[in-house]
């Protein structure tokens, strides 16, 4: 990957895309740039609603030709569910702010329920819903339980005539102001066990549905509302008993990916005003980036955004090439909802440190990124909830490796529709992955990608030969800290496939790999300082840190390639 690979709106030109998803996302493009940073920036602190931006959608049909699959596209050969170009225009409305990038979220999230169901009123209702300009929403959090499903307090009551009257309240729902069509998790008064679960399909014009707030200080509209016997028929329920469960873990999956582009287009955007910035700012008779720890810092931002975009790609092919056979995906996406958000955050905080009081002024990308990157790894499950879930896959994706063939670079223009068919949400421990390791080998001449392997190995050695009890393994602490580094293990081996498929220079891997040594060698130091960890555990963990290879020249030639982006890109004012 070059510098040039690096989203800039001034030279965007998606040529592996049709023609109709180039235009849709050359249109988006515009429309921010002629917007303009001053208009973006002041609704942005005066809190303004994004109607302007759901009217361009609208009126571009943007929503419904990305988020409609090809079954209920009406013939309309535009129309798909297509991973790739979600995923392109998740980043291109991050980049341009988390603000624009959440309405696009919470819709596809409304809208999971509804495709993964077999009830054909109610797709076809969805459908028209988007080609008429709506947005979704997904009614499933609750003020009280979170997004705890077993403790519903939304109650279905039977009418005598087949149908319901639900009442009770969702809280933290994006769209949840305007939202036509809104995916509504409840239960069945009366009922015990698994088959009281309910989604229904609501809309938030009726009468008996009460918008009652804005939770957040923001643009975003993230509501509280209330539905007050509110008339469920039979053409309305999307899912009963295992099914709708099953279906809000599904939609969360489905959902929890584009978390990572929206925090690569924030950083991507950020990196770029502050390299800008610094490189032309003169302190003590000469450019802040002539300082040591500022040049630093800009290379390891740079170096953890581009691994962001390398592994986020990558998971792009498995999401696409998914089948029941195969389902390495559900490894791969809590990464990038965990792990590439939170580099995000790493980034944003890299830049913003050397911009230091810029970084606070009303009229910077800046300002909006800072205090917004914070909300990602917190959206779809927190860190902890997501650390948790790839800990399930440790023991298959380290010791029980199965051959696959090669998953190919997938930006063809396909519809997904195995997500929305992707079955009941369990068996994870028996999901099998390739041999992990022969990415690694692939580059055994790149000197820090050597030393990551050794670490790595350190890991399996710990596994092995002080395996954690069972009382280590019930104490979630110590757990997640064992995850973070099998995170790592996993994270490099994407970065590598496709660092192999695009041809990226060595230089930035071995700059990338610098920085995963580093991060190997922080976690390590964290297990052994865990309350229960084992004298054996702690020798071994210890004995995995390593200083990351140090090449001065290397690491003066990725710093050309970040100084390269000073003033390649400004936002139109």
């Amino acid at each position: 990957m070059s510098t040039a690979q690096l989203l800039n709106p001034g030279t965007y030109d998606p040529k592996h895309f049709d023609a109709e998803t180039r235009r849709l996302l050359r249109a988006t493009i515009d429309w921010f740039e002629q917007r303009g940073k001053r208009k973006l920036a002041e609704d942005y602190h005066a809190r303004t609603f994004y109607a302007d931006f759901l009217e361009f959608a609208g009126k571009e049909g943007l929503f419904s030709t990305f988020l409609t699959p090809a079954a209920n596209a009406d013939g309309n050969p535009d129309k798909r569910w297509d991973t790739s170009r979600v995923a392109a225009l998740s980043e291109i409305l991050g980049f341009y702010g988390l603000n624009y990038w959440y309405p696009w979220q919470v819709t596809i999230l409304g809208l999971g329920p509804v495709w993964q169901s077999s009830n054909e009123a109610a797709r076809k209702r969805a459908a028209d819903a988007l080609a008429a300009g709506g947005v979704g929403a997904f009614g499933l959090s609750e003020k009280d339980h979170g997004a705890d499903i077993y403790s519903s307090d939304m109650v279905l009551t039977p009418d005598g005539d087949g149908g319901y009257r639900a009442t009770g309240s969702k809280y933290y729902i994006g769209n949840g102001n305007c939202a036509q069509t809104v995916s509504v998790f409840g239960r069945i008064e009366g009922i015990e066990g698994p088959e009281q679960y309910v989604f229904f399909y609501a809309d938030s014009n009726h009468p008996n549905y009460h918008v009652v707030k804005n939770v957040v200080p923001s643009q975003m509209y993230v509501a509280e509302f209330r539905l007050e016997d509110y008339p469920v028929r039979a053409e309305d329920i999307l899912h009963v008993g295992a099914e709708a469960f099953s279906a809000a873990l599904n939609t969360v999956n489905i959902g929890k990916f584009n978390l990572c582009f929206g925090g690569i287009g924030m950083s991507t955007h950020s990196l770029y005003e502050a390299i800008t910035h610094a490189h032309n700012r003169v302190l003590y008779g000469k450019p802040v980036t002539d300082f040591p720890h500022v040049r630093r810092e800009f290379v390891e931002a740079y170096a953890r955004l581009t691994a962001m975009k390398l592994f986020s790609d990558r998971a792009v092919d498995y999401f696409r090439s998914a089948n029941p056979d195969d389902r390495r995906y559900l490894l791969f996406n809590p990464i990038t909802k965990m792990k590439v958000t939170t580099e995000a955050q790493r980034v944003i905080g890299l830049v913003a440190d050397v911009v230091a009081a810029k970084g606070f002024e009303a009229d910077t990308y800046l300002a909006m990124a800072k205090n917004d990157i914070d909300g990602l790894p917190k959206l779809e499950g927190t860190v902890a909830v997501n650390l948790a879930l790839i800990a399930k896959f440790m023991p298959a994706y380290l010791f029980a490796p199965q051959d696959y063939a090669p998953v190919p670079t997938r930006t063809d223009a396909a519809d997904d529709e195995f997500l929305f068919r992707q079955g009941p949400a369990r068996g994870l421990s028996k999901v099998r992955f390739h041999n992990w390791r022969e990415a690694y080998e692939k580059f055994s001449t790149v000197p820090n990608v050597v030393l990551f392997t050794e670490q790595a190995g350190y890991l399996v050695k710990l596994l092995t030969e002080a395996t954690p009890d069972e009382t280590q393994q019930a104490d979630l602490d110590f757990g997640l800290a064992l995850t973070e580094l099998f995170t790592l293990i996993v994270y490099g081996q994407l970065i590598l496939e496709q660092a192999e498929i695009t041809g990226l220079e060595t230089d930035v891997i071995d700059q990338i790999f610098a920085v995963l040594v580093q991060d190997f060698s922080v976690a390590a130091v964290d297990l052994n300082g865990k309350a229960s960890s084992t004298e054996a555990q702690q020798a071994l963990a210890l004995a995995s840190v390593r200083k990351p290879v140090v090449d001065a020249e290397r690491f003066d030639r990725v710093w050309t390639q970040v100084r390269g982006l000073s003033g390649a890109y400004a936002m139109n004012p």
